[in-house]
């Protein structure tokens, strides 16, 4: 039990940093500044439109072979940094 743990700490630990270099990296192809990037940070104020999270979604499914809008997933409502985290979290599990 505690492998299993360990392995899923370690599995959310890689998705969020994968994520957030996604992010980096589209915010910089596109010319744009991020603001901090906590849980709790709106994604509304990221400077991201709905275009470049598309892209990031998209991105982020290729990489880590997910389909993260599948599911219980698709009813998530998407407002927070940490909201997008867990979506991919969840899609993973």
């Amino acid at each position: 039990m505690k492998a299993q743990n360990a392995s899923a700490q370690e599995t959310t630990g890689t998705i969020r940093v994968t994520i957030i270099k996604m992010i980096e990296q589209v915010a910089e192809e596109q010319g744009k500044t991020l603001p901090s990037l906590s849980d709790d940070a709106p994604l509304a104020g990221s400077h991201l439109d709905s275009l470049r999270i598309a892209i990031i979604v998209a991105r982020l499914d290729d990489q880590l072979n997910l389909d993260s809008f599948t599911g219980a997933n698709d009813i998530m409502p998407l407002i927070t940094f940490g909201d997008f985290i867990r979506l991919h979290e969840n899609a993973a599990a």
